[in-house]
């Protein structure tokens, strides 16, 4: 199983960044789908997760600016996020299957 994730950069507060999670070496499409953060000193943490339905989960901190999403088809799941503030600081990870994780991309938001 693979995840690579891509997206993440440098950007002011404010500002917006889109990540995607390609997956390869499973069948995608019956897997829900979780993106999680680590900011530096800090545990990882979820920060949203999409059943293999559909189903949307937000941790309260991310809710209304990130939005999670799916395409079965290329076998991507992506992260929306506005508004973005200096919190949001971390890297981001994403993860299917149980412990099948990627490398992680980096956001870095500027106040």
């Amino acid at each position: 199983v693979q995840l690579v994730e891509s997206g993440g950069g440098l950007v002011q507060a404010g500002e917006s960044l889109k990540l995607s999670c390609r997956v390869s070496g499973i069948p995608f499409s019956v897997y829900g789908v979780g993106w999680y953060r680590q900011a530096p000193g800090k545990e990882r943490e979820l920060v949203a997760d999409i059943s293999r339905l559909g189903t949307l989960k937000y941790a309260d901190a991310v809710k209304d600016r990130f939005t999670i999403s799916r395409d079965n088809s290329e076998n991507v799941a992506y992260l929306q996020m506005n508004n973005l503030k200096p919190e949001d600081t971390a890297v981001y990870y994403c993860r299917i299957a149980g412990e099948n994780w990627g490398q992680g991309t980096q956001v870095t938001v500027s106040a």
